[in-house]
């Protein structure tokens, strides 16, 4: 019947208490792996969602960051570093930087990316990831997988089609101009690969999210999917 994981469904009252309880356990577990193997592996994701969650990280000083070595979920296949919407630079940005991490493989969108995919997947590949930081996006998309996903391939990374409603959400949240602007296909960690982190923390915030989140706990909790927390908001 496969591993037994445990799941911790957690619900806050904004975004800043769930980008703190969030924060205080990926902390947790970072230090843990440090403290049990000498290096932490993470992989970090980008998006609206994780501002308040890794604003909260960067400020935990107990973290050893030099010990820490990151992987990056998903990026657009075209869009240069510079672009806004980069996810690149948003982690440059927002996490790279702050905490002064020196350890890290961010996707290059402008690469080839069947390259891409295999250089990064022989990396991932070579130890087991302690924690993983996704969300989930408005149609159900984990990374940018959307559904119905390929949730049987072995590859770590792989070159996806980006559906309308995934796009219209970028689209909303500002990152782009027009939805035309909005590329058409991303390079983006697999499923299976996700599941396979030791821990995953689901930061889920806004209401707009609400329902879907609820309908990924009851579902996957009956597939015994192997999250270790998954955090949403039900207020603002």
């Amino acid at each position: 019947m496969g591993e037994l994981r445990i799941v911790e469904f957690k619900i806050f009252a904004d975004k800043n208490q769930l980008g703190v309880a969030a924060a205080a356990q990926a902390s947790s577990a970072i230090v843990t792996a440090i403290g049990e193997r000498g290096q932490a592996r993470i992989i970090a994701a980008t998006g609206a969602s994780q501002f308040e969650f890794l604003q909260a990280l960067v400020g935990h000083s107990e973290i050893d960051w030099s010990k820490v070595e990151m992987f990056h979920l998903d990026e657009y296949i075209g869009l240069p570093i510079t672009h806004p919407a980069s996810f690149r630079k948003y982690l440059r940005e927002r996490f790279i930087e702050p905490a002064g991490l020196t350890n890290y493989h961010l996707i290059d969108g402008q690469a080839d990316p069947q390259e891409v995919c295999r250089d990064l997947g022989k990396k991932i590949a070579a130890a087991p990831i302690d924690i993983a930081f996704v969300g989930i996006g408005e149609n159900g998309h984990l990374a940018f997988n959307d559904p119905p996903a390929d949730f049987e391939t072995e590859e770590p990374y792989l070159v996806v089609n980006l559906d309308e409603a995934c796009r219209r959400q970028q689209l909303g949240e500002g990152w782009f101009p027009t939805f035309d602007d909005v590329p058409k296909q991303a390079i983006s960690m697999s499923v299976k690969q996700i599941m396979k982190s030791r821990q995953i923390v689901c930061v889920v915030p806004d209401a707009r999210k609400v329902r879907l989140s609820v309908t990924v706990w009851r579902a996957r909790s009956i597939r015994r999917i192997r999250l270790r927390s998954c955090a949403a908001t039900t207020t603002r």
